[in-house]
This record gives C-alpha cells, structure tokens and sequence, in this order.
C-alpha cells in the first residue's frame, strides 16, 4: 500500500460508452503490491484526489473506469495516452477472490459494473461458473459484457429502457433468474437503491452475498471519518467498501441516505 501518489502514465484508454472511459497504466506489483477486487485507488490530477474503483487486475497493469460526472472526471476524461496521473492505494476491504468450484453470480448497475467486472474476471480464472447481471439505463451505457462473455461468463443484460437485453431493473432480472436457477453466492455493486432491493431478494433466497459501497471519502486512511455509516460507525475505506450481508443489515443508512461533503443527509 503505498500513502504517497505514485506517478503512472496511461498506457491505453478505451472509450466504453459516451460518457465512461477506462483509463490503463503499468503497476509495478512486486514494489507496490498487488490489489484484490473490490479495492480501490485513490486517483489524484494534479490538483485534487478522487476514489476510483479498480476494473482491471492483469498482469502488471491495472485499469479505472470513470464516468465524466463532474470537474474531476472531466478534466481525466480529457487526458491521452502517454499522459500522467497521480495514483496511491491500493485501499479497503475487498471482495473475497477465493471461491473455487463454486456458482456465482454478480450484478453490477451503471458504472458500478467496474469492480464487477474485476472480481467475475477473477472468478471465472479460477474454475467458478460464473453470471453476471449488467444493468444499465440504456444499451449505450452497458459496460463490459463483450469481454466478460470471451472469458466464458454469462452475460444476462439488462436495461431500463428494453434497447438490449432484459426490459426493467436489474431486480427484476434477477427474479426471473432464480426463477430457474439458484447461486453460491453473489457479488453486488451499483446504486445504492439498487443494492437494497437486490440485497431483499438475495436474503429472501438465502444466497450469501458481498456489498461494494461507496462514500464520500477524502483521507482513504480511516483518519478523517468522513466516509462513516450510521450503526456501526464503520468506515467505508477502511472496513469497506465491501460488506457481507449479516454487516450491511446492521448499516442503518444502507439504501436510505448518504453525506456529502459536509455531512449533510441526502
């Protein structure tokens, strides 16, 4: 884990939908380590320092993939090839990477599909049969199936407005799943809103699932609080982002409200 940006350049960015890119850069794992899935980076342009999810696990280079939402990711969705970005991390608490043999199933919404995408790559490498549900608005904004499906996962596609794949939620394409199938365990990241209605259906069906959350966050350290939930206080860069089920039912906030910057409820 390294506390001090490390300077990388960008090697590759591939533009995945119109408004999310994945940004790739060499990572030296001997030196700096190597990160699981569900761990994140803290990405820095110079001038502030954002947490971005990592994507991509390869060998010696990793990946982020950012949705252009703000200042922040404007200003890296601007950059090139060959340019430079701070990096620090890896951070958190991440998924757990060592099922073998197993059924899994992983459901990513929006661009929340990018630790999906890492953890289903990881699993998948390893022996597991593996499905994931990739939701998004539209079929424009649907990230990563294609690759997903050359590594020989199932990719069930979903949108809201029925451009491509299922037609709804991904809860609903989840319903009809365990209509004719059932998992070991599941994997989910996403909107929040999205997480909870997941998380009631999974519980309903007495299939064990992990939680990607996201916060607020500014030390990456567990230093500053700001990205505490209510209940148990935990802190989502520290013991997060990733929870178990029996630890997000005691996270009173979870699918209710989150803090901006200042800490106010919204």
């Amino acid at each position: 884990m390294i506390n001090e940006p490390k300077i990388v350049e960008i090697t590759d960015i591939i533009e995945e939908t119109p408004t999310i890119k994945t940004f790739k850069f060499d990572w030296d794992y001997e030196t700096l380590g190597k990160p699981n899935p569900g761990e994140f980076l803290m990405v820095w342009n110079f001038k502030n320092e954002k947490p971005m999810s990592i994507a991509q696990i390869n060998d010696d280079e990793l990946a982020i993939t950012v949705k252009n939402i703000g200042e922040f990711t404007s200003q890296l969705h601007d950059l090139k090839i060959g340019d430079k970005i701070g990096v620090r991390g890896s951070y958190g608490n991440g998924f757990n990477n060592s099922f073998e043999g197993k059924k899994i199933l992983a459901i990513g919404g929006g661009v929340g599909m990018a630790p999906i995408n890492a953890i289903a790559s990881d699993l998948v490498k390893k022996g597991n049969e593996v499905s994931v549900i990739s939701a998004a608005q539209t079929k424009e904004e649907l990230l990563y199936g294609e690759f997903l499906e050359e590594l020989g996962v199932d990719v069930h596609y979903c949108t809201d407005d029925g451009s491509f794949g299922f037609k709804g939620f991904a809860t609903n394409c989840l319903d009809d799943l365990l209509e004719v199938s059932t998992y070991d365990y599941a994997f989910v990241c996403g909107p929040e809103i999205m997480m909870k209605g997941i998380y009631d259906i999974l519980e309903a069906s007495s299939i064990p699932a992990q939680y990607s959350l996201e916060r607020y966050m500014k030390c990456a350290l567990g230093v500053c609080g700001q990205c505490c939930v209510d209940g148990e206080g935990w802190r989502i860069c520290v013991e997060g982002p990733v929870f178990e089920n029996d630890k997000i039912e005691q996270i009173t906030e979870f699918g209710k409200y989150r803090r901006d910057a200042s800490g106010v409820k919204y």
